[in-house]
């Protein structure tokens, strides 16, 4: 088995988890390639008292992976699928953070969790992305014109308001009066949009979801939408520039760049543990059910 890993170090104790991980992996004889930069932060980590320089490392995928390890939290998971694309390899999630939506495996139970991902027990979850193109032209973002979770438009260097004028396949829906716009992924409706006040879409759900962020005009609501829809996005405002965000990755459009959003050609595989399903995740993490009065 040829697996890949990345990770980040945000959380006191992480080197603990990643030296559990590495230490079973090299037990059980597998192939392991870990990206280039993280293998460098895990020598310098004072919390891993080894050194793993037998293993190789990887700037790049390619469709030789069986798995790949994420190790941090969903903001790793996010950048992870910027070296996993459209490869077709199934991420494991290791959450050694806090919330843990996508990164579901409990570092508590790293071990036992990984060693039933090895015997192949475990199921896969696809996650649809959402791709741009803008007028500007595909280099804004360096060929990484997806998200998984979500794309915003959202005012810069200003408290001015923008305006986005929004078009679903053609038909003119609304010009949101707002601070920005989100556009998300059934997988992104738990995390900004929700916090803006959009609905929890289940994974499997075929859409997309639109919610104005601190909209002036009040009777704007977040709306779903199937996710074969073309939505076109146009800013304009006070300042010459805006912002338009793909998940944690940011970039700089001028005002009246014209947006263009719709399904990406690929999905990205999340692997499951048999308890991990949404339902318990929604439970486990939001708390829901834990009300007294229930």
């Amino acid at each position: 088995m040829k697996v890949g890993i990345y990770g980040q170090f945000y959380h006191k104790n992480s080197g603990h988890y990643v030296q559990q991980l590495l230490d079973l992996l090299n037990q059980k004889d597998v192939e392991v390639i870990i990206e280039e930069n993280f293998l460098k932060l895990i020598h310098d980590n004072e919390d891993i008292n080894k050194t793993y320089s037998h293993f190789s490392t990887f700037e790049e995928l390619d469709n030789t992976y069986d798995l790949f390890f994420s190790i941090g939290g969903d903001g790793t998971i996010l950048q992870t699928v910027t070296y996993v694309r459209d490869l077709d390899i199934p991420i494991v999630g290791i959450n050694t953070g806090r919330l843990g939506f996508l990164a579901t495996v409990n570092k508590d139970k790293l071990v036992s969790s990984v060693e039933e991902i090895l015997k192949n027990n475990y199921s896969i979850t696809e996650r649809s992305l959402i791709s741009i193109k803008t007028s500007e032209g595909e280099e804004t973002f360096g060929g990484l014109n997806f998200a998984l979770n979500e794309v915003t438009v959202s005012r810069k260097n200003s408290t001015s308001m923008i305006s986005v004028d929004t078009a679903l396949n053609g038909e003119r829906l609304t010009n949101y009066w707002a601070d920005g716009l989100i556009i998300s992924t059934p997988t992104g409706s738990t995390g900004y949009s929700l916090s803006c006040g959009g609905p929890v879409i289940m994974p499997k759900t075929s859409s997309f979801i639109l919610t104005p962020i601190a909209p002036h005009n009040l009777n704007a609501r977040p709306i779903v939408v199937p996710d074969s829809t073309e939505i076109k996005l146009t800013v304009s405002g006070r300042e010459e520039d805006h912002l338009v965000s793909l998940d944690s990755r940011i970039a700089t459009l001028p005002v009246e760049t014209e947006i263009t959003l719709t399904k990406a050609p690929f999905n990205i595989k999340l692997v499951l543990l048999e308890e991990d399903t949404f339902l318990t995740t929604l439970r486990k993490k939001l708390l829901w059910g834990e009300d007294k009065r229930n």
